[in-house]
């Protein structure tokens, strides 16, 4: 029989979850009734409040991972005469930009190195020699390195020149502090299974109700149709289009009573900044480097350089620390070879202590 937990989750989403939050998925739920909507006005009420939108901000679900609710964005969002600017510097702005091209939109691309910020300079000179752009796209926290992007100047960027602004919030929305409307983010894309700390099965966008309501029969997808998913919750009173993930919808209702009881979403974000900075400072003591400098690392993930060492390996690595009870993730950088641990989650500081602990004891290089 599998233990419950045999091992701690140290990534980036799906990630170790409260049992409470497992618990409340021991029933089932019909998708038709009303007490299973009214649970989905209560998700979308208070997501709604924790970006901080007020009345002009709604919230929609959407089945699936993250990827797919950034997908239902674009589709939604882009016109034929459209065109996205993506500002990238990870794999997943290049998702984003991926996405874009294989919809056949306009796109440009602005990349910058993956250990880099994006430059608000060169945003608004872009801006400036292609006035054609109608929307900007960018990744709030880049997991491939685990950069936190200083999303606002870009946002900021986006109002001046009249803009439609989407941030990939994926890994930080519920976890870092944020306004949604100062500056204005048009379009806020997350996913249950992130800082909210539910479980996999849909991801959720945060939208301006005007911007929203001007994509109407915009989107060339029809499962991914942003709006048609709004206005039916919308019509009628939570009711999902197609068949909804209920169980994942009953647990993170439970996560975000969770999230509410340790303090809201500062509260939170101290608890991930002190995991960041135990991690650091412990596996910097042990030799292993922070690929990012400090400033601009995020308390969502961090990238570490494998050792200099021959007979280093990361399999080697990830095997040893699972059977300690700890799973990590692999590297995503393309110029350097690292490895990376997460810090989001049902983690707390004893837990990396008890991971430093592990790494201290099986170092092999």
């Amino acid at each position: 029989m599998i233990p419950e937990n045999p091992y701690l989750l140290l990534t980036p989403g799906p990630l170790s979850t409260s049992k409470t939050v497992r618990a409340a998925m021991n029933r089932d739920w019909c998708t038709w009734d009303s007490d299973y909507n009214g649970l989905v006005q209560t998700i979308r009420a208070r997501l709604v409040e924790l970006s901080q939108g007020g009345s002009a901000y709604t919230s929609v679900l959407m089945q699936g991972s993250g990827t797919f609710s950034v997908e239902a964005v674009l589709w939604t969002c882009l016109k034929p005469d459209s065109t996205l600017l993506v500002v990238s510097n990870g794999a997943y702005g290049k998702r984003m930009a991926r996405i874009a091209s294989q919809m056949g939109a306009n796109l440009r691309v602005l990349t910058f190195p993956e250990g880099s910020q994006p430059d608000p300079e060169a945003v608004e000179k872009t801006l400036q020699e292609y006035p054609e752009i109608s929307h900007v796209g960018m990744v709030h926290c880049e997991t491939t390195t685990g950069m936190l992007n200083r999303y606002i100047p870009i946002a900021d960027l986006a109002s001046k020149w009249e803009k439609v602004f989407i941030l990939d919030a994926m890994s930080s929305f519920g976890g870092i502090p944020l306004d949604i409307r100062a500056p204005k983010i048009d379009f806020l894309i997350s996913s249950a299974n992130k800082c909210i700390q539910g479980v996999p099965g849909f991801g959720f966008v945060l939208a301006d109700r005007r911007r929203l309501q001007e994509c109407e029969v915009n989107s060339k997808s029809h499962s991914l149709d942003l709006v048609d998913q709004w206005q039916t919750m919308e019509t009628n009173q939570g009711k999902w289009r197609f068949t909804s993930p209920t169980h994942t919808v009953r647990a993170f209702l439970q996560a975000l009573s969770e999230l509410d009881e340790e303090g809201g979403v500062e509260a939170r974000y101290r608890r991930y900044c002190e995991n960041h900075r135990l991690l650091v400072q412990g596996m910097e003591a042990l030799g292993i480097q922070a690929f990012l400098p400090p400033t601009d690392q995020s308390p969502i993930i961090t990238a570490f350089r494998e050792p200099a060492a021959p007979n280093f390996s990361f399999e080697k690595l990830y095997n040893l620390l699972k059977s300690e009870g700890f799973v990590i993730y692999p590297g995503k950088v393309s110029q350097a070879p690292t490895f990376r641990i997460g810090h989001i989650g049902h983690v707390f500081p004893e837990d990396i202590r008890q991971l430093l602990n592990a790494v201290e004891r099986i170092k092999f290089w």
